[in-house]
Order: structure tokens, then sequence, then C-alpha cells
């Protein structure tokens, strides 16, 4: 009688312990030095960007494998990574801090691993990005921005908040093709040129640019906003003059600044 029993005993036995594990996964954190008495009043913590990354690998294989394991500079991953193909293979729980952006700022936001989802996207930093890649792309990031509430403006580059360090993705990222989409920031065609007395470096830091080094905060944005991937130039001092000199906007980055300034505006 007890062997016919033992199997539907053991069954039992297993799916408790299950549950049990279950529970204390799920089970809050709680110091051992305090009363537990919990509030109502939280949410769990909430992505508010998504940042865009192209991997700089010579295939998806090689990017899957160190995004779970390390590069020359430690251990690094992405919530996802979408391949040439059109393949979406998730990494990272979205709940989780994966490690994609590392150093960097974005509309005041200095720990952006803390506040982002990171997509990688299978490209070495020199082609052209696929056409299966930015359809699966945008079907992602309507599903993210759809189930996570993350706005659909909130869609960046890693130069935007690391201008310092990073370069990608790289100017041949279809941008525009995203803005029609309905995600990221864009210039409208038919903005006119910015009035006197526009203030460019102010434009800059109201789109989420830390202007703190500006000439590689403008690289990042004429990389994302015109395809130019190269620094602004720097103007001459006059003789004797103390400081810093200026970098340089030209017509056309005042111009792209003054409407996205404008639209944020809602203007």
């Amino acid at each position: 009688m007890n062997r016919h029993r033992a199997p539907w005993v053991r069954g039992v036995a297993l799916a408790l312990a299950a549950t049990l594990l279950s529970a204390c996964a799920n089970a809050p954190q709680r110091s051992p030095l305090a009363a537990w008495s919990p509030s109502p009043n939280h949410d769990a913590r909430q992505a508010q960007v998504i940042v865009l990354h192209h991997t700089q690998m010579d295939s998806f294989d090689e990017a899957l494998a160190t995004l779970k394991s390390a590069n020359d500079h430690g251990r690094v991953s992405a919530h996802y990574l979408i391949a040439e193909d059109g393949r979406i293979v998730q990494l990272v729980d979205e709940r989780a801090r994966a490690w994609h952006a590392g150093v960097g700022r974005w509309r005041g936001m200095g720990d952006l691993n803390d506040a982002s989802i990171g997509i990688e996207l299978d490209n070495d930093g020199s082609e052209p990005f696929a056409e299966a890649q930015i359809d699966a792309l945008i079907r992602l990031l309507d599903d993210l921005c759809t189930r996570l509430a993350i706005p659909r403006t909130a869609v960046i580059a890693h130069a935007d908040l690391a201008p310092t360090r990073k370069a990608d993705p790289s100017a041949q990222f279809p941008w525009a093709r995203l803005a029609n989409a309905g995600f990221g920031e864009w210039p409208r065609a038919d903005a006119p040129p910015a009035p006197e007395g526009f203030d460019p470096v102010l434009a800059l830091a109201l789109l989420g640019y830390d202007t703190t080094d500006l000439a590689a905060s403008l690289a990042a944005f004429r990389r994302r906003f015109r395809g130019v991937d190269s620094r602004p130039p720097i103007s001459t001092p006059a003789a004797g003059a103390v400081g810093i000199p200026p970098v340089v906007f030209d017509d056309e980055d005042r111009r792209l600044l003054f409407d996205l300034q404008q639209q944020r505006l809602g203007r």
C-alpha cells in the first residue's frame, strides 16, 4: 500500500517545496533589526528610459556570449539583444538592473542602469542596420512602452547619456524611421531657422544632454539628429582671452535644437 502511494506523496512534497521556494523568492527583503509593518504606499521600481546600443562585435553569437559573461572592462549585460534577422533574445528581467549604461547622465538622472531598459542591436558599428532588425526593434519598443508605461519619446542613444565615452548606435542608425513609428524625438522637416537670441546650450540641456563637456554632447546630438559623426569646431580665442574657447553651433544645429525645444515646450 505504501509503495503505491509513494510516487503520489513524493509529488505532493515536491510541489509543496516548489511553492515554499517561490514564496521565499517573492517575499520582501526585511531587516532583522526592525519590526515589519508594511505600507501599501509603494510600487515596483520602474524603468523611465530605453537605451539603444550597437554591439560592435562580429556576430550575434559573440555578442550573446559577451552579454552573458564579460568584455575587456568586466561583466556586461542588457535586457534584450536583437539579431540582424529580427530574432529577439531577452537576457535580463525587466524589473532588474542590467549593466549596459555605465557612467553617464540624462535629464538629471545619474544611475541610468537603475532607470532604463537596455537594448543591444547586433551591428559592428560600421554597417547599415538591417530592415528586419529595425522592424523587430519597433515591435519591441511598442510592447515595452505599452506594458511598462515608458514615454514613447524616452528612447535614446547610449551616446546621448555618455557622450564622452560612447558613440553608439552609430550615425547610420535610422532615428527618423523610429520617429515615424512614434518613438524618440525628431525635428520637423519644415522647422524654421532659430531666432535671434536663441540659446542652443540651454536647448541641448532641455533635451536631456549633460553639457559639462559641451563639444562631446553636441557631437552626440549631431550623430543622432544629423547623422554626422564628428565633433564640432571650437572657436579660436582672441589674444589675451581667459577661459575655455566656446564650441561653435552652426545654423543647422541651431535650427534643429530650436524646433526640438519648441516641441518639448508643446509649441
